[in-house]
């Protein structure tokens, strides 16, 4: 089968021939059809990422596809299902073994493009506002990368759980796709001066940041007092170092966010968050932008776009057809 490997820790990807995988006691064969690009695998592909395989592996944290086989004493889902699946790697190729119990039925509803950049954008935002950051009806929330990947979904999850939403993204067309997502007011981070417009508009009470740099700084200091910020990802390049002393004196709380961790700690969270999300998607509450469809040949393409910034909401490798 054809997948799209790194082979060696800092070499770019390649779209190579390597066996099809068997799967195990407790593990499904999915023919993938889709594959949700995230900024996790421009990491991994430098070894950076928390949870980067050894080389040679698979590239694609989460895909769409059909149950094509069952591993010994694996009860199900049955053959034929269609579903969505966090496998963390593995995702960028014609099949994939993947553990059983990840696998999320995917109703006919939804798209396979649509469930392929699903569950990491939406469950991050969903469970670090829900379980996390305890976001309430009314508090002023402020966005930064809003019309990025999970930006974007945490745009539209904040407006449903009834935040005031102020969305940050750099240039016209990324905030007028963050204002169609829902966001109340919207801040060019090029131009605009965060910190005090923020802080003009009542200031913050929650922060979702998954850029980092220079952009936390300017919303920490927005920060109404006991104000929460979640730190999701440093897509800027660049860790930031909040004084201390300042967010003892305004009782402000810095929360650490990594949704893919609660695999191993506590899945029934994931569980729970995701079922709450099918169901928004099955009310018409949640609307998914993918902004690149591309065939399973252009997947570097798809990494450039990401990796350049070019692309709102989603990016998703269509590997194969239904």
């Amino acid at each position: 089968m054809r997948a799209f490997q790194v082979t060696s820790s800092g070499q770019q990807p390649l779209l190579t021939e390597i066996p099809c995988p068997v799967p195990g006691p407790g593990e499904i064969l999915v023919r993938i059809t889709a594959c949700g690009l995230n900024f996790a695998d421009l990491l991994m592909i430098k070894g950076q990422y928390q949870e980067t395989p050894e080389a040679p592996f698979t590239l694609g944290l989460e895909v769409a596809g059909i149950v094509e086989a069952l591993g010994p004493d694996t009860d199900g889902p049955a053959i034929g299902t269609r579903v969505a699946i966090f496998g963390g790697s593995g995702g960028l190729a014609e099949y994939g073994v993947f553990p059983a119990e990840r696998a999320v039925v995917v109703p006919d509803s939804m798209s396979d493009e649509i469930a392929a950049g699903f569950q990491v954008a939406y469950g991050t935002s969903h469970l670090a506002y829900a379980h996390r950051a305890r976001l309430q009806p009314g508090e002023n929330l402020v966005v930064l990368g809003a019309a990025g990947g999970v930006g974007l979904t945490a745009v539209e999850i904040g407006k449903v759980m009834g935040a005031n939403v102020i969305a940050c993204a750099r240039g016209a067309d990324k905030l007028a796709v963050a204002k169609a997502a829902g966001a109340d007011h919207v801040l060019d981070t090029e131009t605009d001066n965060i910190r005090d417009t923020v802080k003009a508009l009542g200031g913050a009470d929650v922060v979702y940041d998954p850029v980092g740099g220079d952009l936390f700084m300017d919303a920490f200091r927005a920060c109404n007092p006991d104000a929460r910020i979640l730190t999701i990802g440093f897509a800027g390049g660049q860790v930031p170092e909040p004084k201390l002393n300042h967010m003892l004196v305004k009782n402000i709380t810095v929360i650490g966010f990594y949704w893919g961790g609660y695999l191993k700690f506590n899945p029934k969270a994931l569980t729970d968050s995701m079922a709450q999300l099918m169901l928004w998607h099955s009310e018409g509450k949640l609307r998914p932008h993918v902004s690149h469809v591309l065939p399973f040949d252009q997947a570097a393409e798809g990494l450039r776009l990401l990796k350049e910034r070019k692309s709102t909401g989603k990016i998703v490798i269509r590997v194969s057809d239904a």
